[in-house]
């Protein structure tokens, strides 16, 4: 481990005023991480472009003191830190324009699991929603699924216990950082996770949990996943952000429907109105939409790639390493021209073999 690298890594997420957009821009503009430390600020806007003015205001030192700290933390913990040039860092996070610039965890999970769901919800769980989590946690058991939720109160909680008990991987994203926990009630489960599964975060050491770092936190558990599942939800709050958040990135969305009467079924139903969610009512529901059930289907699959001609299996293997893949990148890596790859995909659709996504990006539906 190169521990001077990972310290300017972890400095350039903590600079202030630069974003997720000027940082990648920071880093793809200048020959060495620690040039964006070491060079002048004109130097800096001579290879980046980005104003000087901005970049007088980035606090270099402060931030190298920061990154110092929470290296030093991250060593006494055990814990671990991806920057997200690394193959390691969430591939799905990487697809979203505000992904976070370094990532931080403890526990025992892979950060690029084939298969990831987030479980959101209200905090005010009623028995309704405890039986729904229950129903879905012990479908997906021995699915070798990663569950990701909150830590929050009511459902958060409700998905990890009950993945703990069931003994399904589940991480938990924060909205503060790793040298702390909120709410502090949930530390025993946060304990229990961390030996099949964790906790992860984008915040450094000595973030209060305060009310503007849960958005954020929001999108983590929205891009981090295949797909989002609201379990009760008012029309307004938390699980609504994560899942229009999810609808932006792309990924699948999915809602129980509840009593019209009940509030707390009021923002899945209108999810499913509005066309912002699929309607499920039973774990069995979302293994089909994902394609996951895969006792049924695996036979088929070998029989079905046996069938393929030799241009499909090249574009089906691609597809295989990536959850999507755009197009022009599909075209890129199998040396096939735009109309070869247009007739392929045409073909492999009408096949149900890929589904074209939003944007011309095309994933695998088995």
């Amino acid at each position: 481990m190169n521990k001077k690298n990972d310290l300017y890594k972890i400095a350039i997420s903590l600079l202030h005023g630069i974003g997720p957009v000027r940082a990648i821009q920071l880093v793809s503009k200048t020959d060495e991480l620690i040039d964006i430390f070491e060079l002048s600020y004109h130097q800096l806007w001579q290879k980046t472009g980005i104003a000087i003015s901005l970049l007088k205001q980035m606090k270099r030192n402060e931030a190298l003191e920061k990154a110092k700290e929470q290296l030093e933390y991250l060593e006494k913990i055990d814990g671990k830190m991806v920057f997200f040039t690394e193959e390691e860092f969430p591939r799905r996070l990487r697809q979203c324009p505000d992904t976070p610039i370094v990532m931080f965890s403890k526990g025992n999970f892979e950060m690029n699991h084939a298969k990831i769901i987030s479980i959101v919800g209200t905090r005010n769980i009623t028995p309704y929603g405890v039986r729904l989590v229950e129903e879905l946690i012990e479908t997906i058991q021995n699915r070798n699924i990663l569950v990701v939720s909150g830590l929050a109160y009511g459902v958060d909680i409700e998905v990890h216990r009950k993945c703990v008990e069931k003994g399904i991987a589940t991480v938990g994203v924060l909205g503060h950082g790793l040298d702390r926990l909120y709410p502090s009630r949930h530390k025993n489960v946060a304990k229990q996770m961390i030996e099949n599964g964790g906790l992860l975060t984008e915040f450094t050491i000595k973030t209060n949990p305060d009310r503007e770092n849960f958005p954020m936190r929001n999108r983590i558990v929205a891009g981090f996943s295949d797909a989002t599942i609201v379990i009760e939800s008012k029309e307004k709050g938390g699980s609504i952000i994560t899942a229009n958040l999810a609808n932006d990135y792309n990924r699948d969305v999915f809602a129980f429907p509840g009593d019209i009467d009940k509030p707390y079924s009021s923002g899945c139903n209108k999810l499913i109105l509005d066309q912002k969610a699929n309607l499920i009512t039973c774990g069995s529901d979302l293994l089909k939409w994902m394609n996951w059930d895969l006792e049924k289907k695996e036979k088929r699959q070998k029989e079905m790639f046996i069938e393929l001609l030799p241009e499909e299996k090249t574009i089906v293997e691609l597809l295989k390493d990536e959850s999507e893949l755009h197009a022009d990148v599909l075209c890129f890596k199998s040396n096939f021209s735009p109309s070869q790859m247009n007739v392929i995909l045409f073909n492999l659709e009408m096949s149900n073999i890929v589904q074209q996504l939003p944007g011309k990006r095309f994933r695998l539906l088995f």
